[in-house]
């Protein structure tokens, strides 16, 4: 029996749902194809329910960026200012956000930088947020005696170290992975890790959902 989609009202669908949509098409396949109608037959109802939650596909991409800024941004900075006994622990704390599931998504990250290569309103907003995240990272290790100038040349190795790390994708395996953290941690700041200073990062390596 054929499905029947609801041509009326916001029931058959959620805004959730439509933006959950919307940035699984962006990720797998860039901005130009999150369209109303190409959401509306994924979720299979009627194009007119998009229209409930959203005023026009503009709206729609304003909130993808948004959400993108609230949590790519905001999971990264937080995680610089947890509390941490050494700059190695701090460390350690950063790797799990970047690690755990619902903390830092590099996909969505390398779908917004695609975006910005084409849009230079989004290129804008990607250069704040980088320029944000340095400086959270360069704080961090002020915060751990690291001299001013230090901190962040020392913040920019490790953001970009991090994005370049991801974007070669080496499809490591978790032992491997959590096999070199004590080496990464030490070069990163001139420091050895103590003994638990990598838990978190290595519980989020072991619990990361496998490619």
């Amino acid at each position: 029996m054929p499905s029947q989609r609801k041509t009326r009202g916001p029931g058959r669908t959620t805004r959730d749902d439509w933006m959950q949509a919307a940035l699984a098409l962006l990720i797998a396949e860039g901005v130009e194809s999150v369209k109303v109608l190409r959401l509306a037959d994924q979720l299979d109802c009627a194009r007119s329910s998009f229209y409930w939650f959203f005023k026009d596909r503009g709206e729609l991409l304003e909130a993808l960026l948004e959400y993108w800024e609230a949590t790519n941004t905001s999971a990264l900075i937080a995680a610089t200012r947890r509390p941490s006994d050494t700059i190695t622990q701090a460390l350690g704390h950063l790797y799990a956000t970047w690690e755990a599931p619902g903390g830092f998504d590099s996909r969505l990250d390398f779908a917004i930088r695609g975006w910005a290569s084409r849009d230079p309103d989004v290129r804008a907003r990607l250069s704040a947020c980088d320029d944000a995240r340095i400086a959270a990272l360069a704080g961090m290790f002020e915060r751990h005696g690291f001299a001013a100038t230090e901190a962040d040349v020392r913040g920019r190795i490790v953001y970009f170290t991090q994005i370049g790390y991801a974007t070669v994708d080496q499809h490591e395996s978790a032992a491997l992975r959590a096999s070199r953290g004590r080496d990464y941690v030490t070069c990163l700041t001139g420091h050895e890790p103590r003994e638990g200073d990598l838990a978190l990062a290595y519980a989020a390596i072991r619990d990361a959902p496998k490619a």
